[in-house]
């Protein structure tokens, strides 16, 4: 027989056992990130974030889990339905609060329902009938599943969810033995492009390196949150979203999973981007310039990245959402996916044509960056 809980907050759960659940298939997912942003609190309290994780037992043991938010509002999701918000208000039906199944603040496709290993049909199933279930109860607009796997799309379609298609730009790994073979990757004029930007940063008299884990000094914790300010304060799409508390808490007990690259001139860090590395795959995360000089951001963000993934034979880099110039350079075009339960039966029918519409739209997009990039890797 098993139980349900909702917990407040993860520090309810067992560390070992939520874990256990997310294996090594997403470093977002695991209990120490998630733990890191409520403990500074990035979410909860007045952040719009309330945790309300929603887990499965079996007596002791944790057989299910997913991490679970009452927003009450849409950001820092990446999976946008500010519009849904506007025509739910016309059609006079209150869209907040709303219940999120999501990593806050990271768009990185990973697991969202998690269970015990050959669980996962059973789990996903009791964990969307609760989800479906609170909503109803309690009178929230709808469930959004957001950056799911395959497995975790089929379950929730099965019950009736609605299925909502995007992309994001990937880069691959193609058994590239040096940064020459991927720039010798592009087209003629990419490459002359690439080594151009390297070599005009370079004669600005600026150095990159990358630290990996233990090798990144603790006390660089101030320079990071100092950096991805410098982004975020300065762009109006800008939101922050994280605290200097965060950056503290992640250098101190997740150092294992950072990858840190700087920018040096004359020995003054000017640039660098906080990323994530786990299992084969480097995440772009955070990105800041203190000094404005020409090529900084695609040296730091991009090139670097793709050349410590080729030296160090990491299969994948993902930087984040956005930036069609990421595909002239070589990332490619990778489906991603969230599921939607609308529990009013109008609007519902409403959201389920516009997602129809926006997944061919969304297919015809892929499949013509998909001929861009056969062309490219012909040419």
């Amino acid at each position: 027989m098993t139980t349900l809980r909702v917990v407040g907050a993860l520090r309810e759960v067992p560390r070992a056992a939520w874990d256990a659940l997310v294996a090594d298939r997403s470093p977002f997912l695991e209990w120490e990130w998630l733990n890191a942003l409520e403990e500074a609190g990035a979410v909860g309290g007045r952040t719009g974030w309330l945790p309300q994780h929603l887990t499965l037992w079996e007596g002791d043991d944790l057989v299910g889990a997913c991490p679970l938010y009452v927003k009450g509002h849409s950001q820092g999701e990446f999976v946008f339905d500010h519009g849904w918000a506007t025509a739910a208000q016309r059609a006079r039906i209150d869209y907040y609060p709303k219940l999120l199944v999501a990593v806050p603040f990271t768009p990185v496709t990973g697991p969202r329902i998690l269970a015990a290993p050959g669980a996962h049909g059973r789990v996903a199933g009791e964990l969307a009938a609760a989800l479906e279930a609170v909503c109803e109860d309690q009178g929230f607009s709808s469930v959004h599943v957001n950056f799911c796997l395959d497995e975790d799309r089929d379950a929730l379609v099965a019950r009736g969810w609605l299925l909502r298609t995007g992309y994001q730009y990937q880069w691959a790994n193609r058994g590239f033995g040096s940064f020459d073979d991927y720039v010798d990757s592009l087209r003629s004029k990419r490459r002359n492009q690439v080594r151009r930007e390297r070599r005009e940063l370079a004669e600005q008299g600026v150095d990159i390196e990358t630290l990996v884990g233990e090798a990144i000094p603790a006390e660089l914790a101030p320079l990071a949150y100092r950096l991805y300010r410098a982004t975020v304060d300065t762009n109006p799409w800008g939101q922050r979203y994280l605290n200097e508390r965060l950056f503290g808490l992640l250098f101190e007990r997740w150092r294992s999973r950072l990858c840190l690259v700087l920018a040096r001139r004359r020995g003054e860090i000017i640039a660098g981007t906080i990323n994530v590395q786990q299992g084969g795959v480097l995440y772009g995360r955070y990105w800041g310039a203190l000094q404005p000089l020409r090529h900084l951001h695609f040296n730091v963000s991009y090139y670097a990245a793709v050349e410590h993934c080729i030296a160090s034979g990491l299969s994948r880099f993902e930087p984040g959402a956005g930036g069609e110039f990421k595909h002239l350079r070589g990332f490619d075009a990778a489906p991603t996916q969230s599921l939607h339960w609308i529990r009013e039966p109008r609007f519902r029918t409403a959201v389920a044509d516009y997602l129809a519409r926006e997944r061919e739209h969304v297919a015809g997009e892929i499949d013509w960056l998909d001929d861009k990039t056969a062309y490219r890797r012909d040419g």
